[in-house]
């Protein structure tokens, strides 16, 4: 893909209505609602994700982040949350990506690459042709227990950019975006879009100072 040159903007960890209208009236493109996962922060009920969702204008992408690792669990999470898009945080390991597409229609899949190493290239290769977007995250699946996202680490960007230069759809970067170092991110990667969780929060809650210097440091 070519390079974005003003990335859109993905607010993760929402934890309320308050929050995700917040986020909005700033003037993100889209929402991350952390389902279960093994470790890390954000994470709501699935009760509060179908609240939230509810309440979001149809074009806003309301994210359901998911550790499920089977197509049919998948699909009856979403069917249960109706967001309009699914970010698998793991790899599929029962079903297909066209087993989601068949029982989701409309629905967008995001797979997260978790950018390691030379292997993360190869991995995104092979999964862009069947997903709308990937999503490249900091975490590391081959941990005990496994990080899936929300880390806070920035991970090799120049792997990233290669991923970026690759594959022929859209590219989120997330792992340590700050306003900062946000200049520098779209500089050497030029992603479709940038995912935000602990460079906009203090003390775990959206912090709409933090994200209103974002988005100022993005426009500039």
């Amino acid at each position: 893909m070519e390079a974005s040159s003003t990335p859109r903007v993905k607010v993760c960890c929402i934890s309320s209505v308050e929050e995700a209208r917040a986020a909005i009236r700033a003037g993100v493109s889209a929402l991350g609602l952390v389902s279960s996962m093994p470790s890390g922060p954000g994470v709501i009920s699935e009760a509060l994700i179908t609240e939230i969702a509810a309440t979001v204008p149809p074009s806003i992408g309301t994210f359901l982040l998911t550790c499920g690792q089977d197509a049919r669990d998948i699909i009856a999470q979403q069917r249960r949350c109706r967001t309009n898009t699914v970010q698998l945080c793991d790899r599929l390991t029962a079903g297909t990506y066209a087993d989601l597409r068949g029982a989701m229609p409309g629905i967008s899949l995001v797979q997260v690459i978790h950018v390691t190493g030379e292997e993360s290239l190869e991995e995104a290769l092979s999964v862009a042709p069947h997903v709308d977007a990937l999503l490249l995250d900091s975490g590391n699946q081959a941990l005990a227990v496994k990080e899936l996202g929300g880390t806070g680490r920035v991970h090799d960007w120049s792997i990233s950019r290669r991923i970026r230069e690759q594959v022929n759809v859209p590219v989120f970067l997330a792992g340590g975006l700050r306003p900062e170092n946000v200049g520098e991110a779209i500089r050497q990667v030029g992603p479709f879009g940038l995912d935000l969780c602990s460079g906009v929060r203090t003390e775990g809650r959206l912090d709409t100072e933090k994200l209103a210097r974002f988005f100022t440091r993005l426009r500039a």
